[in-house]
């Protein structure tokens, strides 16, 4: 007996976009014979729509055409065995969605509610990696007031109010050029660099337009290396480790998705020892935030001292066709469709 899986894509979230086309490449590649395909479409507005179009009108902005409204969603989301929520970032990857289904008592791939909103939140990712002695880059931890202004959140979370010492307190720790993240955004929407001053507070403006923490991060002239973390019947594994060849100053959205002349290199050109190293982070990582099914967890290597640092985890990856979770389970030994099948045979 087939299993029926609903696989949903699109939400609220800056990576609108992106869910829809890897949820086309996820869909296409999934055993037919195997599986009995509901797709659900969820809008930029959050409103949930039946998909019962081609798998290639996904992608396109004008994939409601294909939808039909449903009448019980309760209900029929129930009907399901399995949910594969091919979402990514807020409302899809933050333990939002993942609650609804933890509530209807449907089983789901990827990670679950905890290791979803603690993953998706770097501030506290950060937090997390740190007690696991994990080492990450230097931060800083800004959050906006209702009124816009900031204050700067110490390690003791203290609150500084004062401009200038936050722009003291940023300048010693961090100094130029650092980089500014928005704490709860993915596909590195929002991030900019600052080698100055006048750049660190235009950033930091723009970043609070995604989000009312901010990251203040140091920069360093490194390497991106990746890797892919998979649970199989209780087993962790890590996957070969790639790099990521961007073209621009640094991996930006417009450099993963739009730039061609961005690159992936997998197997990445480290030594043995370092790969090693990094797989058993990336698992250290994974099991630290609680993580379940998947993760690809994103490091940084200084090219300068030839330190190690982890930069991020991410508890649903891309899954588009140039997307570096599923090309690093390729290379490692496992195929798109078996990929697939190995994440839905261990939904819980």
């Amino acid at each position: 007996m087939k299993k029926k899986v609903l696989v949903l894509f699109g939400g609220k979230s800056t990576e609108h976009e992106i869910s829809r086309i890897s949820a086309t490449s996820v869909l296409k590649n999934m055993d037919k014979d195997k599986y009995d395909i509901g797709v659900i479409g969820i809008d930029k507005c959050g409103n949930f729509f039946k998909y019962i179009g081609e798998y290639e009108n996904i992608a396109g902005e004008d994939w409601k055409k294909y939808s039909c409204d449903i009448s019980d969603l309760i209900n029929y989301i129930k009907e399901f065995d399995i949910a594969f929520p091919v979402l990514h970032g807020l409302y899809g990857e933050d333990g939002t969605i993942q609650g609804l289904f933890e509530m209807l008592g449907v089983p789901y791939v990827g990670c679950k509610v905890l290791a979803s909103s603690v993953a998706m939140d770097k501030i506290y990712t950060k937090i997390v990696f740190n007690k696991a002695g994990i080492k990450q880059v230097p931060s800083v931890y800004i959050r906006k007031k209702d009124d816009g202004s900031i204050i700067l959140i110490d390690d003791k979370f203290n609150e500084i109010k004062e401009y200038e010492e936050i722009i003291k307190v940023i300048e010693k720790k961090i100094g130029y050029p650092a980089f500014i993240k928005p704490s709860n955004s993915g596909s590195s929407v929002g991030v900019s660099k600052a080698k100055n001053k006048e750049e660190l507070m235009l950033s930091i403006n723009d970043a609070k337009k995604y989000d009312d923490k901010i990251l203040v991060e140091k920069a360093i002239n490194c390497r991106e290396i990746e890797c892919a973390v998979l649970e199989d019947a209780g087993n962790v594994k890590a996957s070969v480790v790639g790099e990521i060849l961007p073209a621009g100053e640094f991996y930006s959205y417009e450099s993963k998705y739009e730039d061609e002349n961005s690159g992936l290199s997998i197997p990445a050109n480290v030594d043995d020892s370092i790969s090693e190293y990094i797989r058993n982070v990336a698992i250290k990582a994974f099991k630290s935030i609680d993580g379940s099914g998947l993760s690809r967890v994103d490091f940084f290597i200084d090219k300068d001292t030839g330190d190690i640092y982890l930069n991020e985890i991410n508890t649903m990856p891309g899954f588009t066709s140039i997307s570096m979770y599923p090309k690093l389970w390729e290379k490692t030994g496992i195929e798109y469709s078996k990929l697939i099948d190995i994440l839905i045979e261990n939904a819980k």
